[in-house]
């Protein structure tokens, strides 16, 4: 056995191995996620290489469609992975899941396109996006698990706040990257190959992850990831209240954070006429300091408690996506758009900078993996990865403003599970 194997090490971690342990695990939670959201960003420049010409709305439409079949996979790679963490421990799964984004990324890079091989383009696509779905949904729950059970006590919302702050690195690096294609190539280069770039870079990254995650501390024993129930669904289902909460939360939470970072930038294009490279520029600004908040946003949940971090983000979600989508949707300023974003990213934060801890709170160590992992997912796949798809319908439909009563409404039942919720910090089962 070696030494990143032996999980009484973790009892022992000083604070500079626990922050390398941090680093290690978040380096393949940004190359996921930027894998996963660079497919979104660059939708505009290539969406009309897989589909035959027509309607921008449409072709968008389809490309949204494909981006929400990826997370139908995640319920499967959170069940998948999950399994595997508690199972064969954290280090083990995380290895594997970033090993797959990089095969999905670089399929992507060199497929052809419609005009090439015809309906086989859009269908590969279909496939290289299930994949990373399948990595995706699996890397969450292995990645929130092990942040959550690597942190220092009393200081667990802090740190676990930096799963967040790598997912929106990711979504942030995503951005960047496009932006200074923007600046390098002509509209038609992009259209023609310039996408195909980022989807290199995030393999070739991948890689990189993969290579610092071998050496992470395992934070599983071997009994407990020998005992029956590890990773398994029936010890999973002992935990059906734990289990429901978490679907209840992340069903509002997912919505409501995809509707403002990957949606946005679409969202100012294609209705509030907002010119391409603006909107990109505000939504870079905008998930800059959205991904600052987190930490901030984290440790005060060490403060005030993680219930009532979801209270508030609860509530005020509910009372604000309305107003502030209404003006979004008219507005001409891009400081005033990013004013406003700025507004609903920091509402958000009260549930994202404790998202993954606060699940890792509610299940035992032998199903942690998989409660967290597949509880997400499922909620996940249903509601964040349709929000952008669910959005284009409605506008498609002409009924625009329904999307933000349905992203409000859901908010509301967010809210009152985390009034039901007993308060995880204080009667969770992390120790």
């Amino acid at each position: 056995m070696t030494s990143h194997d032996t999980p009484h090490d973790v009892a022992q971690l000083t604070s500079q191995q626990r922050i390398k342990a941090i680093i290690g695990a978040s380096s393949g939670n940004l190359v996921e996620w930027f894998d996963f959201y660079i497919y979104s960003f660059c939708a505009l420049y290539f969406s009309h290489a897989f589909f035959p010409s027509g309607n921008p709305t449409t072709q968008l439409l389809q490309t949204a469609g494909i981006f929400a079949a990826g997370f139908l996979m995640r319920p499967v790679g959170g069940w998948l992975f999950g399994r595997i963490a508690d199972k064969y421990g954290r280090r083990q799964s995380m290895m594997i899941s970033v090993l797959m984004m990089c095969g999905g990324s670089l399929m992507i890079a060199v497929l052809p396109t419609y005009e090439t091989i015809g309906a086989f383009a859009p269908f590969l696509l279909l496939v290289a996006r299930l994949f990373q779905g399948l990595s995706v949904g699996g890397e969450y729950g292995t990645s929130a698990t092990y942040m959550s059970e690597v942190s220092e006590s009393g200081r667990r919302g802090f740190f676990a706040s930096f799963q967040y702050v790598t997912l929106i690195g990711g979504q942030l690096l995503a951005l960047l990257v496009l932006v200074v294609l923007q600046q390098l190539l002509t509209l038609e280069e992009l259209r023609a190959w310039g996408w195909r770039i980022p989807f290199v870079f995030g393999a070739l990254a991948a890689l990189v992850s993969l290579n610092l995650r071998k050496s992470l501390t395992e934070t599983t024993t071997a009994s407990e990831r020998k005992d029956k129930d590890a990773g398994s669904l029936r010890g999973l289902l002992k935990h059906k209240r734990a289990f429901i909460t978490v679907l209840g939360f992340t069903a509002g939470g997912s919505l409501v954070f995809y509707t403002f970072t990957t949606y946005m930038q679409k969202y100012l294009v294609n209705t509030a006429g907002m010119d391409t490279k603006t909107a990109s520029a505000v939504m870079t600004c905008a998930l800059l300091v959205y991904m600052i908040l987190q930490p901030v946003f984290g440790a005060l949940s060490d403060r005030i408690g993680r219930r009532t971090s979801m209270l508030f983000f609860g509530g005020l979600a509910t009372l604000c996506v309305l107003p502030i989508m209404h003006a979004l949707k008219d507005i001409t300023s891009p400081y005033a758009a990013f004013g406003l974003i700025i507004i609903a990213l920091a509402i958000i934060s009260f549930y994202t900078s404790i998202s993954g801890l606060i699940k890792a709170e509610m299940f035992p160590v032998e199903v942690r993996a998989l409660g967290v992992g597949l509880s997400y997912a499922v909620a996940n796949a249903m509601f964040g990865g349709s929000a952008e798809y669910v959005a284009l319908q409605f506008k498609a439909w002409h009924v625009e403003e329904y999307f933000y009563w349905y992203v409000t409404v859901m908010c509301l039942i967010s809210f009152i599970v985390a009034i039901r919720m007993p308060d995880p910090s204080r009667s969770g089962l992390l120790k």
